[in-house]
């Protein structure tokens, strides 16, 4: 039959920790933990910034889409406008190709939310502002950018994209 040591007898290694091992453990983790939440951050501005980018691109890749048909006279455009859209919602809620056709054409599903701001509303430009405008003349949209007022990662303005 085997023996077993007494509980209190010294010479026989005890399983479990002590406090002292818990406390360096938890403050490994700590040091660990406040590492990776820098990472984390920089992560979800990089994303929200990624975002930015695609969104911008989709609304002026929709503006040129409108601009190249309004030019080639396959869609009807007001005097005056150079060939622009109107406004952004001209964009979603669409323009009807051709003079007898009564068929549509959208070229965004929905204005997007800017990232950055959280609201879907856009800077806008028109052909006669001048390329740093913070103020839009109403009569076309010729270039779109956020509202945000925040510098990005790389050191410019999301303004300036």
């Amino acid at each position: 039959m085997r023996k077993f040591p007494k509980c209190g007898s010294r010479g026989h290694s005890q399983h479990g920790m002590t406090l002292l091992e818990l406390i360096l453990a938890c403050a490994i983790l700590m040091i660990l933990s406040s590492a990776a939440l820098p990472v984390a951050r920089y992560t979800l501005v990089h994303k929200k910034e990624e975002l930015l980018h695609y969104q911008l691109r989709q609304m002026k890749d929709a503006i040129d889409r409108y601009k190249d048909l309004a030019d080639t006279n396959k869609i009807r455009v007001e005097i005056g406008s150079e060939g622009y859209p109107p406004d952004l919602d001209t964009l979603v809620k669409g323009v009807k190709l051709g003079a007898g056709d009564d068929k549509k054409i959208r070229f965004l599903r929905r204005i997007p939310v800017d990232p950055m701001t959280g609201h879907a509303e856009w800077g806008l430009r028109c052909v006669s502002d001048d390329p740093d405008s913070t103020s839009w003349c109403g009569k076309n949209v010729f270039d779109v950018y956020s509202k945000s007022q925040a510098t990005a990662s790389d050191g410019t303005r999301y303004a300036d994209w």
